[in-house]
C-alpha cells in the first residue's frame, strides 16, 4: 500500500515528458502497425490463465486490463479488435498443500494429483468441477474490468478447434524439425530423435504427463501409450490430451492467429520460454509470433506486511468479485495504468479507500476541479490520460459528476441506522448532504447511481475488512460511566469545542477541523486528553478515524447536545 502512495515520485523522477508517449499508446501504436502491414481487417489481443487455483486480482494486469486497453486505443483508430482469454484447463493439477487444503479431506484430494485441472472435481462440491468451481469469482466479474472478453479453454481447442487439428497435423509432420529447435533450450535432457510431442490422458489412472507415447497413427488421429505411473498401456485420440508447453503454446498462436499477447516475467528471461516459443513458432512453423511485452506480478500486503507475490495454486490474494465489493472497478483499472506493467505494485483490502482516494483524486485533476501540484504538474498528462483510459463507460460526462469522498461514505454508513433499507438509506444520505453543505444542488441520474454504489462499497468494506480505527458505533445515549470517568481537563477542552462549534453557521467537515483548531492544546498530554475526550463521548472508546467527517455527517444538533450532555 505504501507503493502505490510514492508511485507517483517514481515516475515523475523517469519521466521526461517532452518525449513522453503513455506506454499503452507506445504498445497500441506497435500492434497498430502490425496489423496494417498485414493487412488484417480484424486484430486478435490473447491473455493466458490456468485455472490452477484462487484466481485473484494480480491476473488481471497483464491478461485483461492491459489488453483491454489496447483493444480501446486500436478500436479508436478503425480497427476491429477481438480480446480472448484462453483458459489452460488440460494442465495437470499439481495437488500443492493449498490445493489439498481446498477438499475437506486432503487426502482425497491426493487422488486427482496430475489429473487435468478441468477433470478435477470441485472440492466444496457446489460446480461441476475445480476449473468452474474457482472461475467463477473471476470469471463472472470480467464485465467489470474489460468489454466483450471472449474466454476458451485449451480443451475446447483440442476437441473442437479446426485450426488446433491443423497446427497438431504440422507438429507432428515436422517432429524432426521440432526436436532440433527445441533441444536447444533443453540443456541435458535433449529430447530423443524419435519422440512424438503429445502428452494422452491415461484411460485407466486419469493423469496426463505421466504417459510415454510409443506409436503414432495420424490417419486415425490417435497415438498408442504406456503409462509410467499406473503401467497402462492403452490409444488416445489427439484430441484426448495435451501438447508439450512450448509447443502448446505456439498452437494457440496459431489457433487464434494471435497479433498480440502479454506475458509474466517469468517468461522474460533471454533465452527463456518466450523466447524459445517465437524461434519454434518462426523456425518450424513458419508463422509471425505475436507481439507481445511482460508484465511485473502483485503482490499481496496482510496487516502492513508484504507477504509476497499473489499466486493462484497457493492462495494467496484475493479475487475481482471481492474488489468489486468494495470498490468500483475503474479504480484498479487506472492503478494498473498509471503504472508501467514492469513495475511491481501491492495490495491490500484493509487500505482499499486509499486506492480509491489516488483514484478520485485523478478524477477531480481531469476534471478540472483541483489545481495540481507542483510535482502533479510535471506529469499531469499522465495522471489524465491513465484516467480517461481507465473508463469502461464512454464518452464521459462533460461535468464530474457528484463524488463522495470513500472516507464520508464509511462514515455516513456507521452514523446512520443500519436497519435502513437502500432508499431509506440514500434518502437519509442525502439529506445529510445537503445539510453539511457537501451537496449543494439536485443530483442527475449518473450522480445518484455513484453515491448509491459508493456506500454499498464503503458499508461492504467496514463489515469485512476495515481496520479497527475506522470501525465505530456511534452512542445513541451517553453513558453516566464516560461522563463521570472525564477529567476536569477533558471538561474545559470539551466546553471550549462546544463554544466554538456553537459558532459555525455552516455545519461543514472543515468548519468542525477549524473549530476543533481553535481549542487552545498546550502540550502533547492535553492534545490526547482533548481527543480522547471527543472520541469517547461519541463512540465509547479512546480514539478511531478522523472525526471531524464523522461530526459532520452526525449533524450539529446532535453534536452539540452529546457535548452539552457531557458537561452536566
Amino acid at each position: 500500500m505504501i507503493l502505490i502512495r510514492i508511485t507517483y515520485k517514481l515516475v515523475l523522477d523517469s519521466l521526461s515528458l517532452m518525449s513522453y508517449t503513455h506506454w499503452v499508446d507506445r504498445i497500441a501504436n506497435q500492434v497498430l502497425e502490425r496489423c496494417r502491414s498485414e493487412g488484417k481487417d480484424e486484430c486478435i489481443l490473447n491473455g493466458g490463465l490456468s485455472v490452477s487455483g484462487l484466481q485473484h486480482i494480480g491476473r488481471l494486469r497483464g491478461e485483461i486490463v492491459l489488453n483491454s486497453v489496447i483493444a480501446e486505443r486500436l478500436r479508436d483508430a478503425g480497427l476491429r479488435v477481438r480480446q480472448v482469454l484462453t483458459l489452460y484447463t488440460v494442465d495437470p493439477w499439481k495437488g500443492k498443500d493449498k490445493q489439498l487444503e481446498q477438499f475437506l479431506n486432503p487426502e482425497v484430494g491426493r487422488k486427482y494429483i496430475e489429473w487435468p485441472l478441468e477433470h478435477v472435481p470441485d472440492p466444496k462440491g457446489c460446480h461441476k468441477s475445480w476449473v468452474d468451481h474457482y472461475w467463477r469469482d473471476f470469471g463472472d466479474y470480467l464485465d467489470y474490468f474489460a468489454k466483450n472478453v471472449e474466454v476458451i479453454t485449451t480443451g475446447e481447442m483440442y476437441r473442437e478447434h479446426p485450426r488446433m487439428r491443423e497446427f497438431i497435423m504440422m507438429t507432428m509432420r515436422n517432429r524432426e524439425r521440432l526436436i532440433e529447435v527445441i533441444n536447444k533450450y533443453r540443456g541435458r535432457n535433449p529430447y530423443p530423435k524419435d519422440w512424438i510431442p503429445f502428452e494422452p490422458i491415461c484411460e485407466n489412472c486419469g493423469r496426463i504427463g505421466t504417459a510415454e507415447v510409443t506409436k503414432l497413427d495420424l490417419d486415425k488421429y490417435e497415438v498408442e501409450y504406456r503409462c509410467t505411473y499406473c503401467g497402462h498401456v492403452g490409444r488416445a485420440k489427439l484430441t484426448d490430451g495435451k501438447l508439450p508447453w512450448r509447443v502448446e503454446w505456439v498452437g494457440v498462436w496459431y489457433t487464434l492467429q494471435v497479433d498480440f499477447e502479454p506475458y509474466g516475467k517469468d517468461h522474460a528471461m533471454p533465452g527463456g520460454s518466450r523466447d524459445s516459443a517465437i524461434e519454434i513458432a518462426k523456425s518450424v512453423y513458419g508463422i509471425n509470433p505475436p507481439l507481445g511485452t511482460w508484465y511485473e506480478w502483485v503482490g499481496y500486503v496482510v496487516n502492513g506486511k508484504d507477504v509476497g507475490d499473489m499466486g493462484s495454486s497457493d492462495f494467496i490474494g484475493f479475487t475481482p468479485r471481492e474488489w468489486v465489493e468494495v470498490a468500483e472497478p475503474e479504480v484498479l483499472r487506472y492503478i494498473y495504468i498509471f503504472h508501467e506493467p514492469t513495475r511491481r505494485l501491492t495490495f491490500s483490502l484493509d487500505s482499499i479507500y486509499q486506492y480509491v482516494d489516488i483514484y478520485d483524486r485523478a478524477e477531480r485533476l481531469y476534471y478540472g476541479i483541483d489545481k495540481p501540484s507542483s510535482k502533479e504538474k510535471d506529469y499531469l498528462d499522465l495522471i489524465i490520460r491513465s484516467y480517461e483510459y481507465a473508463q469502461l463507460k464512454r464518452p464521459l460526462p462533460r461535468e464530474l459528476p457528484f463524488q463522495l469522498p470513500y472516507l464520508h461514505a464509511v462514515a455516513l454508513i456507521q452514523t446512520l441506522p443500519q436497519s435502513l433499507s437502500e432508499d431509506e438509506l440514500m434518502e437519509r444520505v442525502i439529506k445529510r448532504l445537503k445539510e453539511t453543505k457537501i451537496l449543494t444542488k439536485d443530483l442527475d441520474n449518473v450522480s445518484y447511481e455513484r453515491i448509491r454504489s459508493r456506500l454499498i462499497r464503503a458499508r461492504n468494506w467496514v463489515n469485512k475488512y476495515a481496520p479497527e480505527t475506522y470501525r465505530i458505533r456511534v452512542l445513541e445515549e451517553l453513558p453516566g460511566s464516560i461522563r463521570n470517568s472525564l477529567t476536569d481537563v477533558q471538561r474545559a477542552k470539551l466546553k471550549l469545542l462546544l463554544q466554538e462549534l456553537e459558532r459555525i453557521d455552516v455545519w461543514s467537515e472543515d468548519n468542525i477541523k477549524e473549530a476543533m483548531k481553535s481549542v487552545p492544546r498546550e502540550d502533547k498530554n492535553i492534545e490526547k486528553a482533548f481527543f480522547e475526550a471527543t472520541y469517547l463521548i461519541f463512540f465509547g472508546k479512546p480514539s478511531g478515524p478522523r472525526i471531524a467527517p464523522y461530526l459532520a455527517m452526525l449533524g450539529k444538533e446532535f453534536v452539540l447536545n452529546r457535548l452539552r450532555d457531557s458537561l452536566r
